[in-house]
């Protein structure tokens, strides 16, 4: 059975691109598209260049009812969010329940919540002297960075490491787990249509 995966992004789409690319010999995943909220974000032209329909939408699609309606008719499996910023509001948890999954760059609980994204969390890694930090990919509810954990990696930091070395870490920690998660949650998936 063919899995029909959805994006939504804000940035620069580097996961995006690396699940795209561990899936590209996977017959049963099909790419519904990249949604994203940002006209200036890189993930546009990665999607153009991977052959990836992209679109952009504005706040008030977001919140009226009219994106939702659309990604209904669209009949996604799962909804990844690789590094999106805004809030999914009730509405989408309602509709797509244990459906929504998202990659927070940090070692959840701690370092999330409201402006905790990117730089902002590590940043906030370092000033607290960690001595590791790592991801959390988790499923979405209503509150930021609050759903039930799937998967935690975690990395080694040095008192030397910088703001820049710590991302890098993280970075690598999510094309190593994000795409695999994610085939582990599609086989799952699989294995529970089987048994129904």
């Amino acid at each position: 059975m063919v899995k029909k995966i959805l994006f939504f992004a804000s940035g620069n789409g580097s996961n995006f691109e690396n699940i795209v690319h561990f899936f590209e010999q996977d017959k049963k995943v099909e790419w519904l598209g990249v949604l994203t909220n940002n006209p200036q974000a890189g993930v546009i032209e990665r999607g153009q260049r991977l052959g990836i329909k992209v679109s952009v939408f504005s706040r008030e699609e977001f919140t009226n009812g009219h994106l939702l309606a659309e990604v209904q008719l669209l009949k996604p499996d799962w909804i990844v969010l690789a590094g999106f910023l805004w809030k999914i509001g009730p509405d989408w948890i309602t509709h797509f329940p244990n459906q929504i999954i998202n990659i927070h760059p940090a070692l959840l609980p701690k370092y999330g919540g409201k402006g905790m994204y990117g730089n902002h969390v590590h940043q906030a890694v370092k000033e607290n002297g960690e001595l590791e930090t790592g991801i959390t990919i988790h499923f979405v509810n209503e509150e930021y960075d609050r759903g039930a954990f799937i998967h935690q990696a975690k990395v080694a930091l040095e008192a030397s490491d910088d703001v820049k070395e710590i991302a890098a870490k993280v970075h690598a920690l999510e094309y190593e787990h994000f795409p695999r998660v994610i085939a582990t949650l599609l086989n799952e998936r699989e294995d529970d249509y089987q048994k129904n």
